[in-house]
């Protein structure tokens, strides 16, 4: 068999992949989420007594640790479209970023009345309807950069996956943060992270498989 031949084989059902701009696909998803904060904010969604809110440090602490690891990770998303580009360096430091933004709540209240209070401070029932919320507004984000990721091609398809539900998770959550209640640390660290966790997760086990070439 020649070499010819095998190479022909090989790429036979290969399709070409344009050269990545990454600016461009940031541009493309940053009006995504962007317009889906807008038309979030505009059907009145947001919380009831946002003025009292804006006065609390955990109301703060929420939007900008939420805004900071969906900016970073969305970024690093992007970039690993590129395949001379790996999103493992990128996941490393979203890991350190969303550990420094746990220990900020924890500094806040997130221990306030001891472990006695815990169950009556997470509200199971409250909780859930806000997994629930934060799921949904995810949907956006993971559709546009998994087109986008389709698009490309990384080379770690499962890390860049992985790259891309932390990025549409934390934005979800971020719009979310202008609609939830409460804003207890404890409550939000735990309720936050699972919602955060069912988007990556399921991101993780769905995009290499509908993003194959």
């Amino acid at each position: 068999m020649s070499n010819e031949f095998l190479i022909d084989r090989l790429t036979v059902g290969l399709k070409p992949v344009r050269p990545r701009k990454p600016v461009i696909d940031g541009v493309i998803i940053g009006g995504i989420c962007l317009l889906e904060l807008i038309l979030f904010l505009g059907m009145g969604a947001t919380r009831p007594n946002m003025p009292l809110a804006m006065v609390q440090p955990s109301f703060w602490w929420k939007l900008t640790g939420l805004g900071l690891i969906a900016l970073f990770s969305g970024a690093a998303a992007v970039m690993s479209f590129d395949p001379v580009r790996s999103p493992r360096r990128g996941l490393i430091a979203v890991v350190a970023l969303v550990a420094i933004c746990l220990g900020a709540g924890w500094m806040i209240d997130a221990g306030r009345g001891g472990w006695g209070a815990v169950v009556g401070r997470l509200d199971w029932r409250n909780g859930i309807w806000c997994v629930h919320d934060m799921t949904l507004l995810a949907i956006p984000p993971v559709m546009g950069l998994g087109v986008l990721m389709q698009r490309g091609a990384p080379t770690d398809r499962k890390g860049t996956a992985w790259m891309v539900g932390i990025a549409a998770a934390a934005w979800g959550a971020f719009v979310f943060v202008f609609a939830c209640p409460f804003d207890d640390p404890l409550y939000t660290a735990v309720w936050y992270s699972v919602g955060c966790g069912i988007v990556t997760v399921v991101s993780r086990l769905a995009l290499p498989i509908l993003t194959r070439w």
